[in-house]
């Protein structure tokens, strides 16, 4: 089972030098996967009818820009995979996001995953002058867009939201096409990704339970059902690093696993770790860990 890490933004704040130092660390650390969240506008304050991680979006929070931010870490590294999860694809522009994303993979000779979903922030919607209403729809489209984008030199499209005359982009990713996993909860967008992805982000705060289970036979019948081999495709889970009981972060690991998870995102944020040092300590002693399994 592959191990990735999540980028601690909130903890890290706007210090390139922290970010360099945390992608570095990671890599350095044999972290296969380096895993990145995606909100362009935060609220001055929770809303009344927010759900209840909005807290950890608003203003206060330092989140960057994921694709610029993944061409600086391509730059300091080397190996590790860079992991969107996920780009709110609905309120961004179909083609631009595949411009941006074959230059990430260009620049990182072939490191990038590119984790994708539809959302939940109205106010980000909004501000972005998108469709909060019908982002299932058209996340589909926009899949099969970027998708064309990134392996025909040039195409016409013209789709329900989308169209152009004969047109490419220049450069191309390196991956052909680049790997879509698709972050998902509700049942829906499960079934969706089982249908459409690569591969399938857990939602982070669900645990390895008989609910997980079941949400995992959802996404392997989805998949199935449209004729693809379930067992091609990824499941990537969550486990958080608290109170540093390394025996409990790799039984909850081998539990993912036995469910059917191929890789695990372990976070450091939100656990106490204020500083860079901690996240990295805490890496550390998990893969010490692991390693003496």
């Amino acid at each position: 089972m592959g191990i990735g890490v999540s980028f601690p933004g909130r903890d890290i704040g706007a210090d390139p030098n922290a970010v360099r130092h945390f992608a570095q660390a990671a890599e350095e650390l044999g972290f296969e996967r380096l895993t990145f969240v995606d909100h362009v506008l935060h609220a001055a304050a929770v809303a009344e009818n927010d759900p209840p991680w909005a807290p950890a979006y608003t203003v206060d929070n330092c989140i960057h820009e994921p694709m610029t931010l993944l061409a600086f870490v391509a730059a300091v590294t080397r190996s590790i995979k860079l992991v969107t999860a996920n780009v709110i694809l609905p309120q961004r522009q179909t083609v631009l996001v595949a411009k941006q994303a074959a230059e990430v993979d260009v620049l990182s000779e072939g490191r990038l995953i590119l984790g994708i979903g539809i959302g939940w922030n109205q106010l980000e919607y909004r501000a972005l002058e998108s469709d909060f209403e019908n982002r299932g729809q058209r996340i589909e489209e926009q899949v099969l867009l970027m998708r064309r984008l990134w392996t025909e030199r040039t195409l016409t499209f013209e789709g329900r939201w989308h169209g152009f005359d004969e047109s490419g982009l220049n450069p191309q990713p390196v991956q052909q096409p680049i790997p879509i996993w698709f972050g998902a909860m509700a049942d829906p967008a499960i079934r969706r990704a089982g249908r459409l992805g690569d591969g399938w982000l857990v939602f982070p705060l669900i645990g390895p339970d008989d609910d997980a289970k079941r949400k995992i036979e959802v996404f392997r019948s989805a998949a199935a059902d449209a004729q693809r081999d379930p067992a091609a495709l990824g499941i990537d889970a969550t486990v958080y690093l608290k109170d540093g009981d390394i025996e409990g972060w790799t039984k909850e690991a081998e539990a993912w696993s036995s469910l059917g998870a191929t890789t695990v995102t372990f976070r450091t944020p939100d656990t106490g770790s204020g500083e860079i040092d901690q996240h990295i300590v805490a890496m550390d002693r998990l893969m010490s860990g692991y390693a003496a399994s």
